[in-house]
């Protein structure tokens, strides 16, 4: 991967989550006889509501050749706009801005950025990427499109384990639910043409009002013969405060090239 940084800030955007102030581990027993029907539907009603979110991340990132740890803010307009900040010591290193149809990204210590939308991102990631499944594993939810019919139950180490009845070529995912507030606790993706796999595995939950937000993230990429780790622990979370958005990619800087 030839931009670190901006594969840092894309993961820490779309494989983030917020924290709250009380701890909830699943204490309901996995039922083998519960119907894929009724684990998608509570799957779906677990989707957490606000109008806006802010939080304070602590992320660290290591690789081959480095290991770096940054503050990252978070802000979000539910359906409409995902902001991002990462810093060390105060000061900038990324900005990247979401919304439903671009994404934006600069970095300061370059003097590069990208703007464009999901299509061209997509591509250069090897992954379909949009707002919708951007936001979805944002708050703890299933990026794929859990259908009726297309998906099969089992019960695995005490969680629902969710894949599709027939993978789709090259593409081969699973998920596994909490049994107790039916939130994702760990998903992977294995791409075997291309030698990728992709796991996520989310910490014990964490309520605020009234919904569920996981405590801290661990992220793990392999590709050929690289391996990136991401730990993503929280500090802060306020729900429904006033918050901005301020993004402009300053004069002067360096269009990244993603067909290179």
């Amino acid at each position: 991967m030839r931009y670190t940084s901006i594969i840092l800030i894309l993961f820490i955007t779309f494989f983030a989550a917020c924290k709250g102030p009380k701890a909830v581990v699943g204490s309901n027993t996995a039922n083998p006889g519960l119907a894929i029907k009724s684990i998608i539907s509570a799957h779906k009603a677990a989707t957490p509501k606000f109008n806006t979110l802010s939080s304070r991340i602590k992320v660290a990132y290591e690789d081959e050749k480095q290991r770096q740890s940054i503050t990252v803010s978070l802000r979000m307009e539910r359906d409409q706009k995902i902001w991002v900040k990462a810093s060390i010591l105060g000061i900038t290193l990324a900005k990247a801005m979401i919304t439903r149809d671009r994404v934006s990204y600069y970095e300061t210590l370059s003097n590069t950025y990208f703007d464009g939308d999901f299509t061209l991102l997509s591509r250069w990631l090897g992954t379909d990427l949009d707002f919708e499944k951007a936001q979805a594993i944002l708050l703890g939810q299933s990026i794929f499109g859990l259908e009726n019919g297309k998906y099969k139950a089992t019960v695995s180490e005490n969680r629902y384990k969710l894949e599709p009845s027939r993978q789709p070529h090259n593409f081969v995912h699973s998920l596994l639910l909490n049994p107790g507030n039916f939130k994702v606790d760990y998903g992977r993706v294995l791409q075997p043409n291309e030698n990728r796999e992709l796991t996520i595995a989310y910490g014990d939950y964490q309520e605020l009002q009234g919904s569920y937000y996981p405590s801290a993230i661990e992220i793990n990429s392999l590709e050929g013969n690289s391996r990136t780790h991401i730990a993503v622990n929280y500090r802060k979370i306020d729900l429904n405060v006033s918050v901005n958005f301020p993004f402009q990619i300053p004069e002067g800087y360096k269009e990244i090239d993603l067909s290179e």
